[in-house]
């Protein structure tokens, strides 16, 4: 039911599989039972910096990026927005964080895909509810709670 363009910009061995991002995009937007359309794009910290620069007006590099696509009125599409990966910095956040890579990435993806769907973590009310359904995608997967470093 989820349509994934996945690029890969940079080339990094501990880059997750297709079939692992599939699953991730799945297990966050299965509740949701419609069919969705998702890009994840895996960059360097270079892009990762110049958009969170230009969209967040933070100029440093950050693990993820969300760009929910705003459907025009009167349009139907199932197109959900895109995912904007930095492989350097999740790499990095999992070994300071002590996790497994996997773990991590699982985690961003999920975190990205929420923010898609409109989830937030600007108010402590708002963040409490997306790290819950975080905690409780990324269990069912079979992933630690990604919030007890």
């Amino acid at each position: 039911m989820i349509t994934l363009d996945i690029q890969r910009i940079v080339a990094d061995e501990h880059l997750p599989d297709d079939e692992d991002f599939q699953t991730w995009a799945e297990a966050a937007l299965a509740k949701y039972n419609k069919p969705f359309e998702l890009t994840i794009r895996i960059v360097g910290c270079e892009e990762s910096q110049t958009l969170n620069s230009t969209y967040r007006q933070k100029d440093k590099p950050t693990n993820v990026l969300s760009f929910p696509f705003e459907v025009p009125e009167g349009i139907e599409l199932e197109l959900l927005g895109d995912l904007v990966v930095c492989a350097d910095i999740v790499k990095q956040e999992a070994k300071d964080q002590g996790k497994s890579i996997k773990a991590h990435w699982a985690h961003m993806i999920i975190h990205g895909c929420l923010h898609l769907l409109g989830f937030d973590h600007i108010s402590d009310e708002e963040a409490e509810e997306m790290e819950a359904l975080e905690i409780d995608i990324l269990k069912n997967l079979g992933f630690n709670n990604p919030y007890e470093i």
